[in-house]
């Protein structure tokens, strides 16, 4: 076998990509579960784990393992850089022709990537996983979860599929496209909608938790449709214009009948009660509105700034160099990071 076969056979196929977050006590499963699908599809395949700051032992949990399983690499942040960023780190370093994102909690199903796989070769391109049922989660959880995958088919610019979490393969064309998209506060699943390419869904049960807590409480989850909103949408801006014009003919309204009713004797609108309560609540209107004209330019402001989307400490498993192998052999890498190898 030349060294060019070589090369190639050694680049995977697969790249499953897991956001790591205090997560010691699923990585093991995890790794078990993952190891035994991946090896039953039969391709070559890499596990690529981002270790977003972890201040348990997940980072040492993951080394341990890569010391046993060469095809289990880590990201390791230089601190805690939030799961939209670490899956894009993952997608910058992964090398596969078909790219899977999933959470490490093991509610979504590993076993779920063959069937995945049957539609990619089936010629899609975006396989996104559904959630037909969600096991484990709170009465209070399932409603926010609704209300918020509906507001955003609703006043979203791009079609983005209700009730589909980060789960879902790439085509590495996507993968690439994506990687060009450098914004700050990422919406991830929104940005696999906003690429295009062909895309469909697959329904499936979501079980409960493995193990351990979930990592998104209520500011998460409001942090992350703020970011939603912003990046996919311009109604809130857009209120403003239409609030304003409503109250620019309430006001016309409401002169007419003061204007009406002095001149009648009437003096229910008399005094400055009616006044007092008419400037706050325009108070309280201009305030809420320029507190979401400054969320859109805080967001412009921090993009602007063009700091990294993220800090790698140490990259392990990526950039060895085979002396068979020239560097178009190396993983692209948008993120300019390049460390020393293992």
């Amino acid at each position: 076998m030349n060294s060019e076969t070589s090369c190639a056979d050694r680049r995977p196929v697969i790249s499953v990509i897991v956001p790591i977050f205090d997560e010691e006590a699923v990585i093991s499963e995890l790794h078990r579960r993952m190891a035994a699908v991946l090896d039953g599809i039969g391709e070559p395949w890499e596990l690529v784990c981002v270790n977003d700051g972890s201040r348990d032992t997940s980072l040492s949990m993951l080394l341990a393992l890569r010391e046993q399983d060469a095809r289990l690499k880590v990201i390791d942040f230089s601190r805690n850089f939030g799961q939209q960023l670490a899956i894009t780190a993952g997608m910058d370093f992964a090398q596969g022709d078909a790219v899977v994102v999933i959470d490490a909690d093991l509610q979504d199903p590993p076993e779920l990537i063959e069937e995945m796989l049957a539609k990619w070769r089936e010629g899609y391109q975006v396989v996104y996983a559904v959630r037909a049922d969600r096991k484990g989660e709170s009465r209070f959880k399932l409603v926010t979860a609704s209300v918020f995958y509906r507001l955003l088919h609703r006043i979203t610019d791009v079609e983005i599929p209700v009730n589909a979490g980060e789960f879902r393969l790439m085509d590495r064309q996507v993968v690439l496209a994506m990687r060009r998209l450098r914004e700050k506060h990422r919406f991830m699943r929104g940005l696999s909608s906003w690429v295009g390419f062909r895309q469909v869904g697959i329904e499936y049960q979501r079980a409960e938790r493995f193990a351990g807590d979930t990592k998104y409480p209520l500011n998460k989850m409001l942090r992350l449709t703020l970011d939603a909103i912003t990046s996919f949408s311009y109604i809130p801006l857009r209120l403003s214009t239409y609030f304003g014009f409503f109250l620019a003919a309430l006001s016309l309204l409401g002169i007419v009948v003061t204007v009406i009713s002095r001149l009648s004797g009437n003096s229910a609108f008399f005094g400055q009660a009616s006044t007092l309560v008419a400037v706050l609540f325009l108070g309280g209107i201009q305030l809420i509105f320029l507190g979401i004209f400054g969320e859109y330019l805080a967001r412009i402001y921090d993009d602007v700034r063009s700091r990294p989307l993220y800090i790698v400490s140490r990259a392990h498993g990526f950039f060895e160099r085979d002396n068979r192998c020239d560097s178009k052999s190396a993983p692209e890498n948008p993120s300019g990071f390049h460390p020393p190898a293992d």
